[in-house]
């Protein structure tokens, strides 16, 4: 378990299960696994949660809809769509929590008890504003008068959920208390929440005022209860929360907890980010616990220029996209299309193209020719590296600084620079060979002709450890195709600072041309 200064704890938000996941959800899932991959490349420990939030009234009344229970309704979903999910997506979490289960409920039953002693909650009355879409109390002022197929109705401007007037009795938390302590942690902490738009505007809300929240329900009964009072459930969205520290052994494994946390790294979309920006630090210090390190809020996927959506029915399943391309392509998609921290529009076109220049064309055609000309020239064998030129040297100074860039971009929550970084490796190479032109020059020097190649196969062998957090599938079989497993080791054994180091692939190494890595896909296919 994570325990030591090189721990590193990220989370995915646990998403609502009253649906089935579109690529949004996977998105966020991608771009953690990717951070969480290449950490452990980096020799750390890692922890990865994800997870499911599976109460509140939105579910219950799903459920309702399709005439079953609460519970058999959300563990139909789990089993037949969000747990697949990860396997559709390659991802490589340590941990799924899903706010049913009992740890999670004693977990969070402990916190609420720590809340309470500590004088965090009361008991008060709430009359106002409340959307069940999103599972969120509106204030008066982001309240408006619907239009279109909400007229009548009153609807939040701040997603456009439709709203319900409710009056009830609710216990509440001092989130006003917390005002000034916020500021100070954004002040003496820059970096607790990422990118800097939506630091901007959370400072910017909370310098509004802060007024003290409603966290309980009492109109019905699909969530947790109040550890002192059985008729009121907590609120969904202060229950949600609480999974990053209720997995991880809060209330049920002191030991455990305090080996994980703070987690180093809460990844959410743009439009959760209050809550986990505000709310959430707010509960911490409220509970005593050390404050969580970075919340990076992503960008919105946009699909002909509307945020993706089930009402729009341009919520797209991430297996639609991978049935067709494969979940390599889609990472790599993801993660080099778009700007993690803004919003992003994407296409199927755009996908395609991008497979087939820079995946087919690209990275697959260089694995491919510079083991084909390994087993024509040298019988499949790596050729001796020989004394370098200046072209070899190039070679090797740029994935040096493309391996320290890729690197420092990881560290600075920026996958698709990292990515941008390796894919100048992927590009010089190519360029290499075009102007090396091995094939010709293998007719008069084949001294000359295997340096070339064993260039290659070293570059080819840095892209394997670089690439395996965005494509493990690939990579591994790459991996395969150099013989580099029983030379160097396993694949994810590799190091990212070890990458540099050149010459690890020996002489004479049996260099076998695999199976095509990205085939080919017609337009009228995608």
């Amino acid at each position: 378990m994570p325990g030591t200064e090189d721990a590193f704890y990220l989370t995915t938000p646990i998403y609502y299960v009253n649906d089935a996941p579109h690529i949004g959800h996977g998105y966020t899932t991608v771009m953690g696994d990717i951070l969480t991959r290449w950490h452990r490349q980096r020799g750390e420990q890692v922890w990865y949660l994800t997870g499911t939030d599976e109460h509140g009234q939105k579910v219950l009344r799903k459920a309702e809809e399709n005439g079953v229970k609460p519970q058999e309704w959300v563990d139909r979903l789990i089993d037949t769509e969000w747990k697949p999910l990860l396997e559709t997506l390659d991802i490589a979490n340590d941990d799924f929590i899903r706010t049913t289960e009992e740890r999670h409920l004693l977990g969070a039953k402990a916190f609420w008890e720590r809340m309470h002693a500590n004088d965090a909650v009361y008991k008060g009355s709430f009359s106002g504003w409340y959307s069940v879409g999103a599972e969120e109390f509106v204030a008066e002022d982001d309240v408006l008068d619907g239009e279109g197929e909400d007229t009548g109705h009153k609807v939040s401007a701040l997603d456009g959920s439709r709203l319900e007037h409710v009056t009830e009795e609710n216990y509440f938390f001092r989130l006003s208390d917390y005002q000034d302590r916020l500021l100070a942690l954004y002040e003496e902490r820059p970096e607790f929440i990422q990118p800097e738009s939506s630091r901007n505007e959370i400072i910017a809300f909370v310098k509004r005022g802060l007024n003290d929240l409603s966290i309980s329900r009492s109109t019905f009964d699909w969530g947790i209860q109040i550890p002192w009072d059985p008729s009121h459930v907590m609120y969904v969205w202060i229950e949600a929360l609480l999974n990053y520290v209720t997995a991880i052994g809060y209330g049920t494994d002191q030991d455990r907890f305090e080996r994980l946390w703070p987690a180093d790294v809460h990844l959410v979309g743009k439009d959760i980010a209050r809550f986990h920006a505000v709310i959430w630090p707010a509960m911490q210090m409220a509970s005593g616990i050390e404050v969580s390190h970075r919340v990076f809020a992503h960008g919105w996927l946009l699909v002909g220029g509307q945020k993706m959506s089930k009402s729009k029915a341009n919520g797209i399943r991430p297996a639609e996209i991978v049935d067709v391309f494969g979940s390599d392509a889609y990472r790599y998609y993801f993660a080099r299309a778009l700007t993690f921290g803004r919003d992003g529009s994407i296409s199927w076109e755009d996908i395609h193209a991008r497979y087939t220049s820079e995946l087919a064309n690209g990275l697959g055609n260089l694995a491919s020719r510079t083991a084909a000309m390994i087993g024509k020239y040298f019988e499949g064998r790596l050729p001796d590296a020989g004394e370098p030129t200046d072209a070899e040297t190039a070679v090797v100074d740029l994935v040096a600084d493309a391996t320290a860039r890729a690197d420092a971009a990881i560290e600075a929550l920026a996958p698709h620079e990292a990515v941008s970084a390796v894919w100048e490796i992927v590009e010089s190479l190519n360029g290499y060979l075009a102007e090396q032109q091995p094939w010709q020059v293998a007719k008069h020097d084949l001294v000359r002709t295997g340096a070339i190649l064993a260039t290659a196969a070293e570059g080819l062998r840095a892209l394997c450890v670089l690439l395996a957090p965005v494509m493990p599938k690939a990579t591994a079989a790459l991996w395969e195709s150099l013989g580099a497993d029983a030379v160097i080791g396993p694949l994810s054994d590799q190091r990212i600072a070890d990458v540099p180091r050149w010459g690890q692939l020996p002489a004479g190494t049996p260099v076998t041309k695999g199976a095509v890595l990205f085939p080919r896909i017609e337009v009228e296919d995608a």
